[in-house]
C-alpha cells in the first residue's frame, strides 16, 4: 500500500519527546506547560454540580450560551469592549483545535501566513496541511522582539494571514502597545486576517497591561482571539477554550468548527460559566504566578544560569553560554538524564534550530518542586 500524507513528519514533538525522557529518569519535569498542583475545589465542584444536574448530552454547537455571556462580561471588564456571545464567540476544545480551525477555514493552497519564531509549534503544521506556506519573521535573542520593517517586506498579495502570541511562548515576552499600532498601520487597507493567540492574557506580570488585539479597533476588525481555559483555571488536560472574532468572520469559523468537533464537553462548560461569576478568579492570576516567578528566580539568583525575568506565561528562559557549548538539545537532554530536571531547548522552535543558548523551564509548581529544581541548578 503506498501511503501519501499531508503532512510527512514522523518527529515526535519537542513536548513529547522531553516529557517521556522526564519520565524515564524520573526527573523533575519543568519542560510542558502544565501546574503541578491542584485546581480549585470550587470549580471541581461546579463542574460535578452539572453532570448530577444533568448537564451530559451534546452542547450547542457555538458553545453554552451562559459561558459565551460570562466571557463578553470579561472582555468588557478587561477592556472596555466585547463580543456579542450569540454571534462572536465560540467554545472550542482548547485553543489547539481554535487556531487549527482558524487557519483551516482561510487558509488555501500557496497562501502565505506570517509566524514569529520561535513559535509554539502547532503554527506551522497547521498552515502546511492546508496547503499554505509559512513565511518566519525571527524574534531575535535576547529581547525577542519584532522588527516591523523586516515584517512589512514580507507582507504581499500572497499574505492570508499573520498569527501573533502575546504574552510569547516560549519567550515569556509581551507585545508593547506601540507593536499593536504599527500592525495595525501594516494591515489598514487589506484583506489580512490576524490570529492572536492570548492563552495566557490573565498571566502578565509587573503591572504591565496584556494588549489585546480587541483593545484597537482597526485589528478588532480583521483579528481572531484565542484563549485557553486550561491554562486560565489549572485544568489543562480539560482542553476547554474559545475564540472571539466579528460576526463575519465567525460565520466562517463556525462553518468549519461543526464538521472538526461540532461541540465541546457541556459540564465543564457549565461549570465554567458558574466558576467565572466571581471575576476574582481570573483577576489574581497576575499576583499568584508572579510570586512564583520571583520565588523561582530568587532561589536561583545565585546559579552560573543567566536570566532577565519573564514578563508574562508561567515560563521563565535561562540563559547557559557561561556553563556549556552544547546545543540546546543536548544540554536539555543531559540536565534531564544526569541531573535529573527536564526543560525545553528553544531550538525546535526556530528556522534552522537556530539556537539561542537557552532553555525554557515552567514555574506553574508548587513551592516545594520549585525549590527541588532550583537545588538541581544551583549545582550545575
Amino acid at each position: 500500500m503506498n501511503i501519501s500524507a499531508k503532512l510527512n513528519t514522523t518527529e515526535a514533538s519537542i513536548f513529547s519527546v522531553m516529557s517521556n525522557l522526564a519520565n524515564q529518569h524520573d526527573a523533575i519535569n519543568l519542560s510542558q506547560g502544565f501546574p503541578d498542583f491542584k485546581c480549585d475545589q470550587n470549580l471541581i465542584d461546579a463542574v460535578s454540580f452539572a453532570m448530577n444536574a444533568g448537564h451530559n448530552q451534546y452542547a450547542p454547537m457555538p458553545g453554552l450560551m451562559d459561558l459565551r455571556v460570562a466571557i463578553a462580561k470579561k472582555f468588557d471588564l478587561l477592556y472596555g469592549t466585547s463580543y456579542h456571545p450569540e454571534s462572536e464567540i465560540t467554545i472550542t476544545s482548547g485553543a489547539t483545535q481554535a487556531i487549527y480551525t482558524i487557519i483551516s477555514t482561510f487558509v488555501k493552497q500557496d497562501d502565505e501566513v506570517l509566524i514569529f519564531k520561535p513559535a509554539y509549534d502547532c503554527y506551522e503544521p497547521s498552515i502546511k496541511i492546508n496547503g499554505g506556506k509559512p513565511i518566519s519573521m525571527a524574534l531575535k535573542a535576547p529581547d525577542y522582539k519584532v522588527y516591523w520593517d523586516e515584517v512589512k517586506k514580507s507582507i504581499n498579495l500572497k499574505t492570508k494571514m499573520i498569527i501573533i502570541n502575546t504574552p510569547h511562548n516560549p519567550s515569556g515576552t509581551l507585545m508593547s502597545k506601540s507593536d499593536m499600532l504599527k500592525l495595525q498601520e501594516l494591515t489598514n487597507g487589506t484583506d489580512i486576517i490576524i490570529l492572536s493567540d492570548e492563552v495566557y492574557e490573565h498571566i502578565v506580570f509587573d503591572d504591565e497591561q496584556h494588549q489585546s488585539v480587541c483593545r484597537f479597533p482597526e485589528l478588532k476588525k480583521r483579528s481572531f482571539i484565542t484563549a485557553s481555559f486550561g491554562k486560565t483555571f489549572h485544568v489543562t488536560g480539560w482542553k476547554t477554550g474559545y475564540c472571539c472574532a466579528p460576526k463575519a468572520l465567525m460565520q466562517a469559523f463556525r462553518n468549519v468548527h461543526q464538521f472538526n468537533v461540532f461541540s465541546v464537553n457541556h459540564p465543564m462548560q457549565k461549570g465554567i460559566a458558574d466558576y467565572m461569576k466571581d471575576p476574582n478568579r481570573y483577576l489574581e492570576l497576575p499576583e499568584f504566578y508572579q510570586q512564583k516567578r520571583d520565588l523561582f528566580l530568587e532561589l536561583i539568583k545565585d546559579s552560573r544560569f543567566k536570566f532577565s525575568p519573564s514578563k508574562g506565561t508561567y515560563y521563565q528562559l535561562l540563559d547557559f553560554t557561561d556553563i556549556t557549548t552544547e546545543n540546546d538539545l543536548e544540554f536539555a537532554k543531559r540536565l534531564t538524564t544526569e541531573k535529573g530536571i527536564a526543560s525545553i531547548p528553544l531550538s525546535p522552535f526556530n528556522d534552522n534550530a537556530r539556537d539561542d543558548k537557552v532553555l525554557r523551564f515552567c514555574f506553574a509548581k508548587t513551592e516545594d518542586t520549585l525549590k527541588k529544581a532550583a537545588d538541581i541548578l544551583n549545582r550545575i
